[in-house]
């Protein structure tokens, strides 16, 4: 049977609403090959191991994830401030928040790699890149904060993203206003 890109991204796209859903125990070829509606086998096929299709599901969430470069491209060019740093951060929670089921699956992963040095490996490497790729687009844009200040941001941002897609101890509290009092502690002016 040929492999092909489309249907590898509808099944890893299927893993990562049975991770978000059922969670790492009920993630399974069996479970996936049934939420994408396609024959039994057909996961494994695309997937061998456990291993791979937790590597596939990093890879997807990274696909769905990352800003577009029309988005990097229209920041980069704009003169650097405070407010295009804090309008940087609320495009991340904007991108993770609409996309639930896929930042759900991330922090399931993120238990997972817990208690599996595998997954923390693979997810590791995922996050390390993200890290980076944000650190590198601070550095090109010439914004406020270094690697210590984006690593903070990254632990805040972790915290909000869980708070507002689970159970939340503030809910009537406004994202963008978190993300505005994130930027000033962080980022004094000046």
């Amino acid at each position: 049977m040929a492999k092909n890109e489309e249907r590898r991204r509808a099944l890893a796209d299927a893993g990562l609403t049975v991770l978000a859903r059922e969670g790492s125990r009920g993630l399974t070829h069996r479970a996936i090959d049934e939420e994408a509606g396609v024959p039994t086998g057909t996961a494994s096929n695309y997937f061998r191991s456990r291993d791979a299709l937790i590597a596939g599901l990093v890879e997807r969430i990274g696909e769905r994830l990352a800003p577009t470069p029309d988005d990097l491209e229209r920041r980069a060019s704009e003169p650097p401030s405070r407010a295009l740093f804090t309008e940087y951060l609320r495009d991340i929670v904007r991108r993770l928040s609409e996309q639930r089921e896929v930042t759900l699956a991330l922090f399931e992963l993120r238990l997972e790699a817990g208690r599996s040095p595998e997954v923390g490996a693979t997810l590791g490497a995922l996050l390390r890149a993200g890290f980076d790729a944000d650190v590198a687009f601070n550095e090109a844009a010439g914004l406020p904060g270094g690697r210590a200040e984006i690593a903070l941001f990254h632990y805040a941002i972790d915290g909000l993203l869980l708070d507002r897609l689970t159970t939340s101890i503030d809910p009537a509290a406004s994202t963008d206003d978190i993300v505005d009092a994130l930027v000033a502690g962080l980022l004094p002016e000046g």
